[in-house]
């Protein structure tokens, strides 16, 4: 079962999914990056550029999903080193830490905010996040070209791809895509018919939205609404 709420930390999502083994539908690439928990364990979800889909024996995750451009400040890592994987916390902070930080969501009654609680924390000691990221995303998710993107923003095209790669783990066109994607989700996920769902999400026509749903999200948009994921 899946549930989610609104974070304290500006722009970020906490949620909570108990697996049962059964499977579940495929977490779709969406721009952000998680802190997640797991049986006792401290992972980041990277940036996805595809569907994942988790297996695995029963199991309760919890995350805090960042949002997007946010989560390398704070981790300490570029987001293109974390592209399309699942990384131990260890592997990118002090194992003392991540020790320290385990036994405490894990001795928390309420482990999703006792991780909200660790991302909070962390928040507070980095720097604030780059407002221009916040831009991109803007523009971007309203459908600017990528061109008109950089223009607006005063960078060159070839800053816009390195700050992207860093902050968001891909170039401007990937980001674009993806966040195409969730506007055509959540349109269809409302019942518009698709070829009004490819229309308004900036699709060239109907074809367009089936071959890029079926790339990013390795299904059929009919099927994918049947597999709602994480």
């Amino acid at each position: 079962m899946y549930a989610e709420r609104v974070s304290r930390l500006p722009g970020a999502v906490v949620w909570a999914n108990t697996l049962d083994g059964s499977g579940v539908g495929p977490v779709l690439p969406d721009g952000c990056m998680d802190l997640l928990w797991n049986e006792g364990r401290l992972l980041v979800a990277g940036p996805d550029t595809h569907a994942y889909v988790a297996e695995g024996a029963p199991s309760t995750w919890v995350g805090v999903r960042f949002y997007p451009g946010t989560a390398p400040g704070l981790l300490g890592v570029p987001a293109h080193e974390l592209r399309d994987r699942r990384v131990e916390l260890a592997e990118l902070w002090p194992a003392s830490e991540v020790r320290r930080l385990c036994g405490r969501v894990g001795a928390a009654a309420d482990p999703v905010t006792a991780l909200e609680d660790v991302a909070l924390e962390r928040a507070a000691d980095a720097e604030p996040p780059d407002p221009l990221l916040r831009g991109v995303v803007t523009a971007l998710d309203s459908g600017r070209p990528v061109a008109a993107t950089a223009d607006e923003l005063g960078l060159g095209a070839r800053q816009l791809h390195r700050r992207c790669l860093t902050a968001f783990g891909y170039g401007p066109k990937t980001l674009a895509r993806i966040l195409r994607l969730q506007r055509a989700l959540a349109l269809a996920r409302d019942g518009v018919a698709f070829a009004d769902t490819a229309a308004l999400a900036g699709f060239a026509d109907q074809a367009h939205l089936a071959r890029d749903v079926k790339e990013l999200a390795g299904m059929p948009l009919g099927e994918l609404l049947g597999r709602r994921g994480g």
